[in-house]
């Protein structure tokens, strides 16, 4: 996987807009307004039109710090904005008096508010896609963090690892899954086609009602994954994850222990090709499983059975039918 800031249609899953005014409430025509990917160096530029208005879209997710600069004013500088998955924030400006050179910083974290987009939602970020335990390692599982999902019913025949998801009470086909901008539903069963292993997932949204008009026939909900991308310095890291049978108690109605020996191993890794311009990202991840299944109890019918006399097996007593073991 090569992520680049040219790939607008593939990374592209946020925006930031706003009004720039000065300190007596008037729009601010003409300011240069410059978003900076802090983690990438890769930054958007924008002037403020007649109503002060600005919009930065098509961002890639991540923190990001805004600058703001007009003659005559102090320079405007905010950082703590952290955009999320298909989240667009509003990031209102009040300018100051004073020379270009001076700066007028804000490093709290920004409370925006989302105000461009009607659906209701959760995003479920990197830290419980890499830290809550899951079976098999199927980020899909996290979905059902979210209020009004379930399990639903499937009616057709489905991608193997495909999990069957009904949000907001509509069944499993009307959920649209999407994976950094393109399409990600299955095209037989129009359920959900695999997310990328936690490693290699940054984080998703899931959206559970009043959809906007981009998600078509989809009704009941949509799930929008991105994958994780390179940055100016270089990271990565290795992973394994064991199951052995030997850690487990037996099972109530098995004979002997579970014997299932399951390694998940593999690792990532990403960095600059060109920084401040060009980044990479590469992840692997396979899994081996060894198994001997236990053998279910079997009941072998008795020679008296093969020709068809059950009458060693019930009997009646008091008008009713018992069974007798054999």
């Amino acid at each position: 996987m090569i992520a680049s800031s040219n790939l607008a249609g593939q990374a592209s899953v946020a925006q930031i807009r706003g009004t720039v005014q000065d300190a007596t409430g008037s729009a601010m025509p003409g300011a240069d307004v410059k978003a900076t990917q802090t983690d990438t160096g890769v930054n958007r530029t924008t002037t403020t039109d007649t109503q002060g208005n600005y919009i930065l879209p098509d961002l890639p997710i991540g923190p990001y710090q805004l600058q703001i600069t007009k003659a005559g004013f102090s320079r405007y500088v905010q950082s703590g904005i952290v955009l999320q998955v298909n989240v667009n924030p509003t990031v209102d400006v009040t300018m100051k008096i004073g020379a270009v050179t001076e700066e007028v910083s804000v490093h709290a974290d920004a409370a925006m508010v989302e105000t461009q987009n009607t659906s209701i939602g959760q995003v479920v970020d990197q830290a419980r896609v890499v830290d809550l335990p899951l079976n098999g390692r199927q980020a899909t599982d996290l979905i059902f963090l979210t209020p009004g999902t379930t399990v639903g019913r499937s009616f057709r025949a489905s991608y193997p690892t495909s999990v069957s998801i009904a949000i907001a009470g509509g069944v499993v086909g009307s959920v649209a899954y999407a994976l950094d901008g393109g399409p990600n539903n299955d095209g037989l069963s129009n359920q959900n086609l695999p997310l990328p292993f936690p490693d290699a997932l940054q984080e998703f949204k899931v959206e559970t009602n009043a959809l906007p008009a981009q998600y078509g026939y989809y009704a009941s909900g949509a799930v929008n994954g991105v994958t994780k991308s390179g940055t100016n310095a270089l990271h990565g890291n290795l992973f394994e994850f064991v199951r052995n049978g030997a850690m487990n108690a037996r099972n109530t109605f098995d004979d002997v222990r579970d014997n299932l020996k399951r390694n998940q191993f593999g690792g990532t890794v990403g960095g600059p090709i060109k920084k401040d311009k060009l980044f990479f990202f590469l992840g692997y991840q396979d899994t081996i499983i060894r198994s001997n299944p236990n053998a279910p109890p079997a009941f072998v019918p008795a020679p008296a059975e093969l020709r068809g006399d059950f009458s060693g097996v019930a009997g009646t007593r008091a008008g009713k039918t018992v069974l007798q073991a054999v």
